[in-house]
């Protein structure tokens, strides 16, 4: 026969629209918690005052709440908030008048109903006041002209470069060592033209665009050019050679992931596994570049 089901501590507090239980156990295991019929049920596997045992309880509100409660469970502790269907500030918190005996009130978040009013119209007003702000601030008319230039400009770019590397890893996979030596007449005409697209980089940090240091745009974008047009482009006996081909790879390599990365920044999207190789793969592919240079 079993015996009778074991009860945490709960402590309780309210706001005007939210309740808040704090139920003492911690370790929490596969916490069952819902409501039904303005009742909330409570089952868990925790650690609490009868040691690490099943633990239950419902408590019926006094007024109706939302349906969803949520739930927040951290080492020490399992902590409940449940919206109110309507902002009140009730007298108790179960329709029972006589307290259930593992109900506490939480006196570290207790406030009486004037406090409560008070809290919330500073809630109001700090809104009000950013709201206020943020009208104060003016809008940029080209605001979305300029993003939507910055997303067709990373594109383009990502494009060029995607186009590149795919031609030149099918190229060697076909042709092996040999594609080493024609990689200049095959691909410097794209590569042309990304290059001279990338002055746009210099143009956009000068004037504000984007919010990167124009000093590195600078380096990045005339130290590659350098090589591009004057070395690469002037020198014959230079294209043919198989550096060229480490060259353009690794340049391309390097821009599969920045374009897309500053793409979908300009949209507010970061896709943390873009985010982990934009800023890790120039750590072995710089130095590369640098020393094929």
């Amino acid at each position: 026969m079993a015996g009778p089901s074991l009860r945490p501590h709960v402590h309780w507090a309210q706001r005007h629209r939210e309740l808040y239980l704090r139920v003492e156990l911690s370790d929490v295991q596969n916490p069952d918690i819902s409501i039904t019929d303005n009742v909330l049920r409570f089952k868990a596997q925790g650690h609490g005052a009868k040691g690490d045992n099943i633990y239950e309880f419902q408590i019926e509100f006094l007024e109706p709440v939302e349906p969803k409660p949520i739930c927040r469970v951290t080492q020490r502790q399992l902590n409940i908030t449940v919206q109110k269907k309507e902002s009140n500030w009730w007298e108790r918190l179960t329709k029972q008048e006589k307290r259930p005996l593992f109900l506490a009130p939480d006196f570290d978040r207790w406030l009486d109903e004037s406090d409560a009013e008070m809290e919330l119209k500073e809630k109001e007003e700090e809104k009000i006041n950013k709201m206020k702000i943020e009208s104060r601030v003016p809008k940029d008319p080209f605001k979305h002209l300029k993003k939507g230039y910055l997303i067709m400009y990373n594109l383009v770019q990502f494009l060029g470069f995607s186009w590149i590397f795919v031609n030149m890893t099918v190229r060697l996979f076909i042709l092996g060592k040999d594609s080493f030596y024609d990689t200049f007449h095959t691909i410097a005409d794209m590569m042309y033209f990304c290059q001279t697209l990338a002055l746009m980089e210099i143009m956009n940090s000068l004037i504000g665009l984007v919010r990167s240091p124009l000093i590195p745009a600078v380096v990045q974008v005339f130290g590659r050019n350098f090589i591009l047009f004057v070395v690469l482009g002037s020198l014959e006996e230079m294209q043919s050679k198989p550096v060229v081909f480490f060259i353009f790879y690794f340049w391309s390599i390097i821009e599969l992931f920045r374009y897309p990365y500053y793409m979908l920044s300009c949209i507010g999207i970061e896709w943390k596994p873009l985010t982990w190789l934009r800023y890790t793969t120039w750590i072995p592919l710089y130095p590369l570049g640098g020393l094929a240079e």
